[in-house]
């Protein structure tokens, strides 16, 4: 019998891993499926606005590997976080629209599943972080300390309020983000297009 296992940094991310195993995906299955849950779930370890590189060894033995880094937007320039003497401001490369560049993550799965795919169904590896996301999870105390300790930067820098606004967050609450679900429903429809374009 071939014993397999699913590691991430949340343990609902870990179990959606699982769940395509059993369905009979294979490691790049489970891995698309947990990146797009952790997007829900733990979003500091995997999330649709980062980027990231993947490592995959066939049966075979062959090893192939995709870069599917965040790169700098066609309008960036080096003056973009200077000021008018010159001098770096250097809250604009941490917190803002500015310190974001284009997210490599959504173009990067949709590679690992045109290329190493057993299921076959990228509409199966997406719904179970739609359904996270609509249906929402019960945070743990960690995840609500974190959220109480971010919320003047949620303030700060969303003119609407975002699933994440709360005056506290405690262990247990339930976490529902439904503008997150409907943009993973884009991608799930429409694949690299839904997020892109």
């Amino acid at each position: 019998m071939l014993f397999r296992s699913v590691a991430s940094a949340h343990p609902l991310a870990t179990q959606v891993g699982i769940d395509i195993l059993k369905l009979g995906g294979n490691a790049v299955d489970a891995a698309i499926a947990v990146q797009f849950a952790l997007a829900v779930c733990y979003p500091g370890a995997g999330n649709i606005g980062g980027g990231g590189f993947l490592v995959y060894r066939e049966k075979s033995g062959q090893i192939n590997s995709l870069d599917f880094r965040e790169k700098a937007s066609a309008s960036a320039s080096e003056s973009m976080y200077l000021d008018s003497l010159g001098n770096p401001i250097s809250e604009k490369s941490m917190y803002g629209h500015l310190a974001a560049g284009v997210p490599g993550t959504v173009d990067g799965m949709v590679k690992a599943f045109e290329k190493y795919s057993k299921i076959r169904d990228w509409k199966k590896l997406i719904q179970p972080a739609i359904n996270m996301a609509e249906n929402g999870y019960r945070i743990t105390q960690r995840e609500a300390d974190n959220l109480n300790e971010d919320q003047k930067y949620f303030v700060k820098y969303n003119l609407s309020q975002t699933a994440f606004h709360k005056d506290k967050w405690h262990a247990g609450d339930m976490l529902i983000q439904k503008d997150l679900a409907q943009t993973l429903i884009e991608i799930r429809d429409k694949g690299r297009a839904g997020f892109y374009e």
